[in-house]
Formats: structure tokens, C-alpha cells, sequence
């Protein structure tokens, strides 16, 4: 079956350590600190490969890790930063955090590539930490935590046009007909499990890529079925056509069915329901009544809600090459761009607010602050930025390290140690 959904573990490389070290030279009764900075651990990044189209290779390898930087060595020699790891999806891949369903990357449009768990920075060796007043220092920075997460993988087909409706009435018959594409066609329902993508070449103008959603039905918006399998793959599209059976060869009424479908559309996403739709009124060499025209009784219906209506065969071709063309100038109207879903989860800012511990010690008249939530807000913050300065200072206050500063009995003007980081108290 194609693969178009994986959950994996990322976890990205811890930094090096940094080295506590000194000088041992001849005549050189005491050498000053010399130990080197921790390497770099490894990023973990996505990148879309235009060779890929299923996200196969994930349902079977489920566990990703960047290495660690190495640690930082004696006479100030810096530790190797860790090569990064590279995960390669099809275009279109949705990255989300797994419990939560928030988005942290969608692959599409310009996002060609992105860093989704940041490696740790080398920790500092203790050549830093020489002061006026600590000239021998035997302490050296430990390199940052790797970051972890469980992510989902979802692929959302990227389409201009889908082609909606119940099974059998025809949307294979229809694809495979105006485009390149090559479904499997059989009078069985859900014959379609798997979205087909297929390029229209229109002369004279542009084509355009559509989509042959697989076939709902009720309850397909509660996932009944394989619901929110297909309604996920209708995301990205700007405009749906929608494929109705007009002879009713197997007993379904056309006009029933565009309300039914319409309906799963709106309890899945609003927002999708809301975009363009026409009406395939297709196997019209199938009617054969005299009495009245099927047709005309979906236009009367649909076409006053300002639904075009077309009467088409998927077998004898009749009626198709108007639709497309009437197709190719609604999508000149609407935007350009590939659908892209916003960013809701922010790996760096999320994973600093876990509650990990800290230590708040007072040593020679400094106020030491250690611990593994001090190395990741210190090792995800860039304090010479304004944005990145007062986040810091929210940070302090929000985790309680001032108060807990405060209870150890800080003054004004009193030295406060964090990590490679010094700096004086102020309210």
C-alpha cells in the first residue's frame, strides 16, 4: 500500500565536553589552563528529494540519532564537531511533533530543507574561565544535551485540482483519460486506495497537476473507513472537482451524494469546503431516459449555489475537454502558490520549558547556578540579541531561579556564575 504516514524517533547529538586541563612544559613550574572547547553534536535535518514519492523507507527504520561532538582535548585542542544526519522525504511531507499533531516543518513550496533538532554546542574548556581572581580554574563547561523527539510524517499530495466523490463513479475512469497517470481501474468499491497524481496538458495554455482522491463515503470526517486517510491528501488542493454518477447505474441519487461528500468536507476542515468546486456530471452514455434529464436536475440544484455543471463520459470523452479548460481559467484566478501549513511547533522553545532541575550554590562569594535546564536555555539562546536577552530574563523569572537566587540571599552587585556565562545581579 503506499506509504504516506510514518512515526519516527529523532534525537539529535550531544555536544562535547569540554576539557579541564594545564600546561606541563619544562621551566614552566606553573602553566596556565589549557583545555579545549567541546565539539559540535550532529543536527538533524529533512530534506525533500525530488526522487521520492511514499515515505516507505520509515515504516521501517523507526529510530534516528545524530552523533555526538567529541570532547575537547589537552593544550587547547578543539574537539571534531559530529556530522549532521539527513532525512530525505518526498515533497509535500508534514513533519509534526507526535502527541501534540502540531506542525514543526511542512516540505513544500520554497522548504526545501530544514534543521529540526539543533546538536548541542561544545562546552567550553577551562582556559575560559581564568579570572584576576580564579587563575587556576579546574572547571570546563559539559557539552549541551542532544534534543529527542517522537514526530509524525504525513505526505499531503500537492495538486492543484482533486477529483472528489463516492467510489465508482468514475474518477480513475476520468484520470487516466486527460493525464499521464495510470490507475487501476475495476468496478469494486475502494478500488482507489492510493491518491494518483497526473499532469493535464491543455493546448494553448498551462495544464495543471491533479489529483484522483480515493473514494468516500459516510463518515469519512470521523475516519470512519479510511477517512482522514484520503481527506488528508485534499489539503493542499485550491479546487476540487467533483465527479457524481448522473445515470445512477448503481442506484445512488447524484444530487444525495454532492451533499453527503460536501458534508464530510466541511466536518473534516471548513476551510476546504469553502474552496471552488464544479460539478463532473459524468457517465452520461449511460442514460438512457426519456422522461427527463439527470443533467439538468444536478444544474437546477447546483448551478443557482454558483456550482458549474458539465455533463462528461470518462469512456466516450464527450463534455471532458470543455471542464478542463473551464477548470484552467477558475485556477488563473486563485493563488499561485503551493498550500504550505504554518509552523505551530518549535522544537527549541518547547524542549527549554521541560522541568529538569538545577542547583543554586554560593562559592567564594559567586553565585553559582548549574544544572541541565540552565546548558539548554543557555545552549538554545542567543543573549547578544535583544529578543534572545530578554527571553533569558523571562526565562530567570519564570523557572523561579531568582527567587530561589533571592532565598540564598543575593544583593545588588553580587556575581552570579552560569556555566561559561557571568554576570552581576541586578532587580
Amino acid at each position: 500500500m503506499f506509504a504516506d504516514r510514518a512515526k519516527i524517533y529523532i534525537r539529535s547529538g550531544k555536544g562535547g565536553d569540554g576539557h579541564a586541563s594545564f600546561r606541563r612544559e619544562l621551566y614552566v613550574p606553573n602553566g596556565g589552563p589549557d583545555g579545549g572547547d567541546g565539539g559540535r553534536g550532529g543536527d538533524v535535518i529533512f530534506e525533500v528529494d525530488e526522487g521520492l514519492n511514499t515515505l516507505v523507507d520509515y515504516r521501517h527504520k523507526r529510530k534516528y540519532c545524530a552523533k555526538d561532538g567529541e570532547q575537547g582535548g589537552k593544550r587547547r585542542c578543539h574537539g571534531k564537531d559530529a556530522e549532521d544526519i539527513i532525512l530525505r522525504v518526498p515533497e509535500g511531507t508534514v513533519i509534526k511533533e507526535a502527541s501534540t499533531g502540531k506542525v514543526i516543518a511542512d516540505m513544500s513550496g520554497d522548504n526545501r530543507r530544514q534543521i529540526i533538532l539543533k546538536g548541542g554546542k561544545g562546552g567550553l574548556g577551562n582556559q575560559h574561565f581564568a579570572t584576576a581572581t580564579m587563575q587556576v580554574p579546574k572547571y570546563a563547561q559539559p557539552g549541551q544535551p542532544a534534543q529527542e523527539l517522537e514526530v509524525l510524517l504525513e505526505l499531503k499530495v500537492i495538486a492543484d485540482v482533486g477529483l472528489v466523490g463516492f467510489p465508482n463513479v468514475g474518477k480513475s475512469t476520468l484520470l487516466s483519460r486527460v493525464t499521464n497517470a495510470n490507475p487501476k481501474i475495476a468496478n469494486y468499491h475502494f478500488t482507489t486506495i492510493d491518491p494518483n497524481l497526473g499532469v493535464v496538458d491543455l493546448e494553448g495554455t498551462d495544464g495543471f497537476v491533479i489529483a484522483d482522491i480515493p473514494g468516500l463515503i459516510e463518515g469519512a470526517s470521523e475516519g470512519v473507513g479510511l477517512g482522514h486517510e484520503f481527506l488528508r491528501h485534499i489539503e493542499r488542493t485550491k479546487m476540487m472537482i467533483h465527479v457524481v454518477d448522473a445515470a445512477s447505474s448503481e442506484g445512488r441519487d447524484p444530487i444525495e451524494d454532492i451533499y453527503k461528500i460536501n458534508a464530510e468536507l466541511e466536518a473534516y476542515n471548513p476551510e476546504i469546503a469553502k474552496r471552488p468546486q464544479v460539478i463532473a456530471a459524468n457517465k452520461t452514455d449511460l442514460i438512457y431516459s426519456e422522461d427527463e434529464d439527470p443533467v439538468e436536475k444536478i444544474r437546477a440544484e447546483f448551478e443557482p449555489q454558483g456550482i458549474k455543471v458539465f455533463a462528461i463520459s470518462g469512456v466516450s470523452g464527450d463534455g471532458i475537454k470543455e471542464l478542463l479548460y473551464y477548470v484552467n481559467e477558475q485556477l488563473k484566478t486563485l493563488d499561485q502558490k503551493t498550500i504550505v501549513f504554518e509552523q505551530e511547533y518549535f522544537p527549541e522553545e518547547e524542549l527549554i520549558h521541560e522541568d529538569l532541575p538545577y542547583t543554586v550554590d554560593v562559592e567564594d562569594g559567586v553565585y553559582v547556578v548549574e544544572g541541565p535546564k540552565i546548558e539548554k536555555m543557555l545552549g538554545y539562546t542567543n543573549l547578544d540579541s535583544e529578543k534572545g536577552f530578554a527571553f533569558f530574563q523571562k526565562f530567570l523569572k519564570d523557572s523561579g531561579i531568582l527567587e530561589d537566587l533571592e532565598k540564598a540571599g543575593i544583593e545588588e552587585g553580587d556575581t552570579v556564575r552560569m556555566y561559561g556565562l557571568q554576570f552581576d545581579y541586578y532587580k
